[in-house]
């Protein structure tokens, strides 16, 4: 029998229990939050002199629940760099920043950063398109880019993740409309298993192209990335409390399109969806005029939190203050860097057309869930023709849950989830939790077999694999 994920997650460094309620501070870390960059570890000898070699302390991910496997964490600061690690290792993985929940940028050998490869590289305003190094975070990127008069078509919740991270794991924001993250990619640059630099591009390399960016960190290093952009655009926030869980049978559509970008925040503890939160493209042209109820859920009129007793001093604005893109399609405030995070976090993708369905066989699970959740989000995602993309060929609905670090009973909680979800053919979000099976994934993957062909094709003996992908996918 294949392993479960979450058994190969423990075995790489065990998911740590417990909470600390000394302080707000660290009850707010236990939500919707992240890990600061934590210190690094000390390397093998071998490589001590490269340049960007950076011993420090063990590593983990920004959750706390993995301690990564190796000590061998190298931070190469220019391509060339990362070619002479990448030459000279037999086996690597790509560490961007640190924000998935299991093993699949872990490493029993070596881990290379994109930490110092962060840097804006180009902007090309005829093209619309911004070329940037793999490690930049979106926080970086996003005023940047705004004073310049551009935006990107979508963030995710949480602004501090890096470019290339994000788009190798189909990590995403909200909207009917808009794609996940890696839609807005144009090109990559990846340093390939025998050092070679490669660049596969959406112009000229077509399915290659749709197999390659959702890549799991197996076809090489991404050392850069051409983003597609668009003119700069104003934002607004507003959240509506207590919509009755009913509407969604006959307004789930117009509910999740009344935004730019609407998620839905649940505990699933009563007949009410908790807050519903609606960010908003401003029209000069057209006045705005708040509504106070949105489907029997009533504005709020004071700022919140995903979770109603946490304050919301680091979210972003709301009531219906204009402000940029940047600033308004993320959850957390771009300055906002918690010290600690004790979470986990999983999500499934099931087709938009079995939401509602989908999501009151979630609710089922109500009683099972509650005590060990911190909260659940609802986002949709339109389709896409990335090989791996969990939103294949479907508009998408995510279902998110951020539980308390309470592994045990995590682990018993998720297999019935992914029951209830089975009749859709839920995908789970790669960078997350789950316990599918092999044979679960495949079923849902048709482009599972020539990714694998893709993938040996330029790393023919594994060099990028790992235990995850070895479990998951190369079976």
């Amino acid at each position: 029998m294949q392993k479960l994920i979450l058994l190969q997650v423990e075995a790489n460094g065990g998911l740590k229990s417990g909470r600390n309620k000394k302080s707000f501070r660290t009850a707010l870390m236990k939500r919707k939050t992240f890990l600061k960059l934590s210190s690094t570890c000390m390397v093998a000898p071998f490589f001590s002199s490269l340049p960007g070699f950076d011993p420090q302390a063990p590593l983990q991910n920004w959750a706390g629940n993995l301690t990564y496997s190796t000590n061998n964490v190298f931070y190469p600061a220019t391509v060339s760099e990362v070619q002479e690690l990448v030459k000279k290792s037999r086996n690597l993985r790509a560490l961007g920043t640190r924000h998935c929940f299991n093993s699949i940028a872990d490493s029993e050998f070596n881990l290379v950063s994109s930490n110092k490869l962060n840097q804006i590289l180009s902007l090309d305003e005829d093209a619309n398109s911004v070329t940037v190094e793999a490690g930049i975070k979106y926080g970086e990127l996003s005023p940047w880019l705004d004073k310049k008069g551009f935006a990107l078509h979508n963030l995710a919740s949480l602004p501090h993740i890096s470019v290339a991270g994000s788009i190798t794991t189909a990590t995403h924001g909200s909207g009917v409309k808009n794609g996940n993250l890696a839609t807005s990619v144009l090109a990559l640059e990846i340093v390939t298993a025998d050092g070679s630099l490669i660049k596969i591009s959406k112009e000229k390399d077509g399915e290659i192209f749709n197999g390659a960016v959702i890549g799991l960190g197996a076809i090489g290093m991404i050392t850069s990335v051409t983003l597609a952009i668009e003119p700069t655009f104003s934002m607004r926030q507003n959240v509506f409390v207590k919509l009755p869980m009913s509407q969604l049978k006959d307004h789930f559509t117009d509910i999740v399109a009344a935004g730019y970008s609407v998620s839905l925040f649940t505990d699933w503890q009563t007949d009410s969806i908790n807050e519903v939160w609606v960010k908003q493209k401003i029209n000069p042209e057209i006045k705005y005029v708040p509504i106070p109820e949105f489907y029997g859920a009533k504005a709020s009129a004071v700022a919140l939190h995903p979770i109603l007793e946490i304050s919301a001093e680091n979210c972003t604005e709301q009531l219906g203050k204009p402000g940029p893109w940047y600033d308004r399609l993320p959850h957390f405030k771009m300055g906002f860097t918690p010290s600690s995070g004790k979470e986990l976090q999983s999500e499934y993708f099931i087709p938009a057309r079995h939401a509602v369905e989908a999501i009151l066989s979630i609710s089922r699970l109500a009683k099972q869930i509650g005590p060990h959740l911190l909260i659940s989000e609802i986002r949709t995602i339109a389709a896409d023709h990335y090989w791996m993309s969990p939103c294949r060929n479907q508009d998408s609905v995510a279902i998110h849950f951020t539980w308390k670090q309470e592994w045990e009973a995590v682990s018993k909680i998720l297999p019935q989830i992914e029951k209830e979800l089975e009749p859709f053919q839920a995908r789970p979000h790669w960078g997350k939790l789950f316990t599918m099976v092999p044979e679960a994934l495949e079923s849902r993957y048709e482009k599972l077999e020539q990714f694998k062909k893709l993938v040996t094709g330029y790393d023919p003996d594994g060099k990028f694999r790992n235990n995850f992908l070895n479990t998951n996918l190369f079976v």
